[in-house]
């Protein structure tokens, strides 16, 4: 049996490109999915029945499916995508954070209206769905959340100073509900996605062909990473990323902390500089390991 059969899986922006790719996914091995997309262009302006499409796509392939339409900024539009998967399906096991925009220029040209208008979708966005499911989560005591992060905001990219940081946000949120979660059996990761969309298609220079990409770019090559996030043994507080055909996992290293008095000075630091920035030994750490190691401790004393 699929660890999806009769899952309810909520999926953000889901009308074309990588969300409609999952959609399908999930749908084949028997999930309900509910298709959120405002219809919007790349760049966030206006709306269409792109969402409808998907749907009808995938009840075309045998599958059960939804659609709405709300915007994922605006917080009533944010809490429908969830009521509506009630409504329809019962409850929300799964929630794929994906819909998002690009407006993309260098940080001294950037008009802060376009800094908002990014952060509002990609970060506030995913706050506001998750908010909604959260507590059908916390009391069912199971669920599934994937946050879209990006390599732009893992390791940054020229002209993204808005999306990267919203992007990088999306880290932040998942280590702590990661944390929040773990009592109540809520798996909380990132994805950080290649592929060639339509989203690709507003940077300046780069030309993309969305509805006949190439196929070793196509979304459907993420979307197995989805999956693996949100089965019933999916991990926690995991970076994800995927295209391309290939797959890999980042995370966060700390080294050795330097020790010094109270009476420690900015030259003293300045003599431990080199090893102050050498992080060959370096350990994975999260707020996560942190709990876990604790609660191991605990455990043991």
């Amino acid at each position: 049996m699929s660890d999806f059969k009769d899952k309810v899986v909520v999926i953000t922006g889901a009308g074309g490109g990588l969300g409609r790719a999952h959609a399908i996914e999930f749908a084949k091995r028997g999930a309900k999915v509910v298709v959120n997309d405002l219809g919007g262009s790349g760049d966030g302006v206006g709306q269409s029945d792109m969402a409808d499409q998907a749907v009808e796509e995938i009840r075309a392939l045998g599958g059960e499916a939804i659609a709405n339409k709300a915007s994922v900024s605006d917080k009533a539009g944010a809490q429908s995508i969830i009521d509506d998967a009630v409504e329809a399906f019962g409850t929300v096991d799964i929630l794929v954070n994906n819909a998002g925009i690009l407006r993309d220029k260098s940080f001294k040209n950037m008009d802060l209206a376009d800094w908002d208008l990014v952060m509002n979708v990609h970060l506030n966005g995913s706050a506001y769905v998750t908010k909604a499911a959260w507590k059908i989560m916390y009391e069912k005591n199971y669920g599934r959340i994937v946050f879209t992060s990006s390599s732009s905001g893992i390791y940054g990219n020229f002209g993204q100073a808005n999306y990267g940081a919203a992007k990088m946000g999306m880290l932040g949120f998942m280590n702590v509900l990661a944390i929040e979660g773990l009592s109540k059996n809520i798996r909380v990761n990132c994805l950080a996605p290649a592929a060639e969309t339509r989203l690709i298609g507003t940077i300046p220079g780069v030309k993309v062909n969305p509805d006949n990409p190439d196929p070793m770019r196509h979304p459907k090559l993420v979307s197995p990473a989805v999956l693996l996030l949100c089965d019933d043994d999916a991990p926690t507080n995991k970076t994800i990323h995927a295209g391309n055909g290939r797959f890999s996992s980042s995370a966060t290293f700390v080294n050795e902390a330097l020790t010094f008095g109270a009476d420690v000075s900015y030259e003293d630091l300045l003599a431990k500089k080199e090893q102050l920035l050498d992080l060959s030994n370096a350990e994975e750490m999260s707020g996560l390991i942190r709990v876990m190691r604790m609660q191991q401790r605990q455990k043991e004393g």
